[in-house]
């Protein structure tokens, strides 16, 4: 019988490859968490990148990951992670000063400030939960399992016999098939609105009038359940608890520890070799990192077949779509629609949404699309010193600016090296419209382009959703219909992360189904599941 020096290697440390190895470590396997890094966290980590600053150098606003049992499963609280609510949870002021809308947990509170600027509007919102709110919870659970068409269909129509008094079965498809520029439009009647919403539909990557994305704009009816929250200290604390936790669990992580390739007999994964010649074995390896990285990188096309091959180079990883300005600053946004006179404010607590219009964030697409850093990019703004004083020295903050839309590769021959103090430049401008004190406030900051996100992170082509999630790359053909499973053709080789259904985000979901997965394979169909929430 074999020997080996673990039961499973994790290639990556990022939050779904440490949820996999939590829970695989609970569940008495002997894991080593493989990570290239000198710090444990991928995309979710903080470090600081500014003296002094607590700074986040990949995601930062936590979500979904609150609509998982995963930070209870891994008793991440035990291990020092402490939740800050961020509510508001977004904020938008209206371009001209005249007013603002608070997107708040509280249901009530959200449709009176919507009601400010229209009450038409604020109807509509009600609406607008009612009827998405039953279809998202069905699409949730769909995440929080690994994907099957039946398992999507028979949840959806479970779904739509809750909401079957507001529409028809073909309107619902009708509407999941659309745009979600489209829906809003139909939707709601003030730009307000509309623009804030399209802004929020947006993050994931797929332009507004994208069909098949119209859930980009339903799924926000499951904000006023999850909320957005912050980590105390940082949106690594997250990754910092999971790494405790595990290795309280009798978990191992090497850091420094570059996974050169994935070592396969016979057909089978044996283990790991790192860049610096080291080898690790195992039964049982997943990896973290993107798709295309470790199949025709770790593992090599020798190892595959020409069809599958030819699938993975053909995954839509898109070029690029945003990159960040993290800012030290003297001061808070005081901005005109809602002044703060330089104090922190509900309205610094969540995202702070800067787009005047529809048109706007699809002209910034439009210049995306030719290769072109967008002229006038949207802004999301987060001020987490606000919330949290320990991420900025007393009587300074924290201003993270998340842009879209911006290329990867770039036309004309630009290249970001030579751009990117020019175009974070504009992106601070589009905050100095809406807060002009903030000019010249700015202490210092950290640029991240999509080239020095991918530099950094191992994000292909800047993407941080991996590739794109588009409805042909989602549930049960992400990233394409071989691989949805979280399975490979080698045995004992896994995938988990942003590249896998349910996709990116801090989600977890991701991690939390694939070790259901190995589990699944490795253990009597009684013990499935053993200790793992549902």
């Amino acid at each position: 019988m074999a020997m080996y020096d673990y039961d499973a290697i994790i290639v990556g440390s990022g939050h779904n490859g440490l949820t996999t190895a939590g829970y695989l470590a609970r569940e008495g396997l002997r894991v080593l968490v493989l990570e290239r890094r000198g710090i444990v966290g991928g995309a979710v980590c903080t470090e600081e990148v500014i003296p002094g600053y607590k700074i986040d150098v990949g995601s930062s606003a936590h979500i979904m990951i609150h609509l998982t049992p995963v930070v209870k499963d891994l008793e991440l609280e035990k291990f020092g992670l402490e939740y800050i609510d961020m509510d508001p949870y977004a904020f938008y002021p209206l371009p001209d000063g005249s007013g603002s809308i608070s997107f708040e947990r509280n249901v009530d509170a959200t449709l009176n400030s919507i009601a400010s600027v229209s009450q038409k509007d604020a109807y509509a919102y009600r609406e607008f939960l009612n009827y998405w709110g039953p279809l998202n919870e069905a699409i949730f659970d769909v995440f929080l399992n690994p994907p099957s068409v039946m398992g999507l269909f028979g949840k959806m129509a479970q779904a739509q016999a809750k909401v079957r008094h507001i529409t028809s079965t073909l309107e619902t498809v009708r509407r999941l098939f659309s745009s979600y520029g489209q829906l809003i439009t139909e939707t709601f009647e003030s730009e307000a609105m509309r623009a804030a919403l399209t802004w929020l539909g947006a993050q994931s990557g797929p332009p507004p009038d994208e069909i098949g994305a119209g859930d980009f704009f339903g799924w926000h009816a499951m904000m006023h359940t999850s909320g957005a929250k912050h980590p105390k200290g940082g949106s690594g604390m997250l990754t910092q608890a999971m790494s405790r936790s595990f290795t309280a669990a009798g978990g191992t992580v090497v850091l420094n520890a570059a996974v050169k390739k994935i070592l396969i007999k016979g057909g089978k994964a044996e283990g790991v070799e790192t860049m610096d010649g080291m080898r690790y074995t195992a039964p049982i390896v997943i990896s973290n990192t993107h798709i295309q990285t470790t199949m025709l990188g770790m593992v090599g096309e020798d190892h595959l077949s020409s069809a599958l091959i030819h699938k993975i180079r053909n995954i839509r990883v898109g070029n690029g779509f945003g990159m960040t300005v993290r800012c030290a600053a003297d001061e808070l946004p005081d901005y005109i629609a809602s002044p703060s006179h330089g104090k922190a404010h509900r309205n610094h607590h969540g995202l702070q949404l800067l787009a005047p219009s529809m048109d706007y964030v699809r002209r910034g697409y439009a210049d995306f699309s030719q290769g072109l850093p967008s002229k006038d990019p949207s802004v999301i703004a987060m001020t987490f010193s606000a919330i949290d004083p320990i991420v900025a020295p007393p009587g300074k903050h924290t201003v993270f600016l998340w842009a879209q839309y911006f290329p990867y590769q770039l036309a004309n021959g630009m290249e970001w090296a030579n751009e990117r103090e020019r175009v974070a430049d504009s992106i601070e401008e589009v905050l100095y419209r809406y807060a002009p004190n903030m000019r010249g406030k700015i202490i210092d900051r950290y640029i991240q382009t999509p080239l020095d996100l991918e530099n950094l992170h191992g994000l292909v082509k800047g993407n941080v959703m991996h590739v794109e999630m588009s409805l042909d790359q989602m549930f049960f053909y992400r990233p394409i219909a071989e691989l949805a499973d979280y399975r490979t053709p080698i045995k004992g080789l896994y995938m988990t992360g942003a590249s896998m259904h349910p996709g990116g985000g801090v989600f977890a979901a991701s991690g939390l189904n694939t070790a259901r997965t190995v589990l699944s394979d490795l253990k009597p169909l009684n013990r499935l599941w053993r200790g793992i929430s549902k």
